[in-house]
Parts: structure tokens; C-alpha cells; sequence
């Protein structure tokens, strides 16, 4: 993996976990330090997770899906553009 490619996916991240502790930020009024903990620890453990997991899955379906690859991700994207649509 390229270092630019890294970056990409670190920004992505980050960004889903602003927006999230920003929405947290404002409905919860007096955070706890329980709460911080909980929401640090678990931010930390999904943003790590993700990728890793991601990556795996990808490394074992590109063996079973390689040949029709192209119309899965086609389907994919029909079924957002879709709902997107409706």
C-alpha cells in the first residue's frame, strides 16, 4: 500500500468519526469522563478495526469473485443509485 492511499483512508475515517462526535457532542450536554472513555475507546477500536477487516475480507472474496467482479460492483452501485433515487 502506497503512503498516499493510507492517507486517503486515515482522512476518511476521520472525517466519519468527526461527524459522529459532533452529533454526540451536542446531545449529550454534560459529558461524563465515563462517557469520554467509552466513546474514545470505542472511536479507537472501530477505526482500527475497520480497515483490518476490510482488507481481510477483500483478500479471501477476491479469490471466489475475481471472474465477476465488474458486475457485483455494478449491482452495488445500481442498488445506492437506487435507493438514492427512491
Amino acid at each position: 500500500m502506497n503512503f498516499l492511499l493510507i492517507l486517503g483512508i486515515a482522512l476518511a475515517l476521520a472525517m466519519d468519526a468527526f461527524a459522529v462526535s459532533l452529533g454526540l457532542g451536542l446531545s449529550l450536554r454534560p459529558a461524563t469522563g465515563g462517557q469520554t472513555l467509552r466513546l474514545a475507546f470505542s472511536f479507537g477500536l472501530f477505526q482500527f478495526l475497520m480497515p483490518v477487516l476490510g482488507w481481510a475480507a477483500g483478500a479471501r472474496l477476491i479469490l471466489h469473485i475475481a471472474r465477476y467482479d465488474h458486475w457485483v460492483a455494478f449491482l452495488l452501485l445500481v442498488a445506492v443509485g437506487g435507493k438514492m433515487i427512491f
